[in-house]
């Protein structure tokens, strides 16, 4: 089963890292956001990506045009003009990278690959979101309905710590960060039928999150996956500082791989 990667937006709200490379390309540790995203599908045995381009996509392309320089030891000859790979630690990935446009929207960016797709199920995601999200069951929740899409639903954590109180005044504890109101989020781990590309129908400008996913339910074609684990998304400035700190700790609980 393909899994198709959104690559392409213009990451604005992380702009202080977004000038030189695309949002995907922001690192986390010393491996791009993408990498990460990938390293949890391959996880599960999933190896074959298809990663949309846009802004700047041509990071990205470089990147893994030379992914063995990024990610193994070489021994260069200069005078003969040969490069060795003396250690290979390279994925099993097979990766298709695909311009969609610098302006076309998420809708946009994935009807320009139903061609690539063909008549076969397929996952989709997006390029700035870590979780341990497990896509064996993901897989099997959307087996059981047989519907167009299944969508991982998230309960995001609350901005602000809260406070418990013993009667009207006494604060009893502090507590950081717990979950939001209680509702549900788009998480963006998608498993999706072919049927997805109907809904699909306003060129360049469909944005998917809006009439695609909203048709979608009103048709009885979205389903959910509830995820009660951990789940971020690198939106900020501040997100990718905490991500990046969980990864030097040893705390990076989207971390499913050896």
């Amino acid at each position: 089963m393909k899994v198709v990667l959104l690559a392409g937006g213009f990451g604005t709200r992380l702009s202080e890292e977004t000038q030189n490379i695309p949002k995907p390309m922001v690192p986390i540790g010393n491996k791009p956001i993408l990498w990460h995203i990938m390293k949890i599908y391959s996880t599960y045995g999933f190896n074959d990506f298809i990663i949309l381009l846009g802004y700047k996509g041509y990071v990205i392309k470089e990147y893994f045009s030379n992914y063995f320089l990024h990610q193994c030891d070489v021994k260069i000859d200069i005078q003969n003009n040969s490069t060795e790979i003396i250690n290979n630690e390279a994925e099993p990935w097979k990766v298709t990278l695909v311009d969609t446009g610098l302006h076309t929207m998420t809708g946009g960016r994935l009807k320009r690959i139903e061609n690539l797709i063909g008549d076969e199920r397929f996952m989709l995601t997006y390029g700035d979101g870590v979780g341990n999200v497990d896509i064996a069951q993901l897989v099997h929740s959307h087996e059981k309905h047989g519907k167009a899409i299944t969508m991982t639903a998230v309960q995001p954590e609350g901005r602000f710590g809260s406070l418990k109180f013993i009667g009207d005044e006494q604060i009893a504890s502090f507590q950081e960060k717990p979950k939001g109101d209680g509702s549900w989020i788009n998480g963006g781990y998608f498993v999706c039928e072919p049927k997805v590309f109907e809904y699909l129908k306003d060129g360049d400008s469909t944005i998917f999150e809006r009439d695609p996913l909203e048709n979608m339910a009103k048709d009885g074609e979205l389903f959910s996956y509830k995820h009660y684990g951990f789940w971020k998304p690198m939106d900020t400035l501040r997100d990718n500082k905490v991500l990046n700190e969980m990864w030097e700790q040893g705390k990076a609980d989207w971390k499913v791989w050896k």
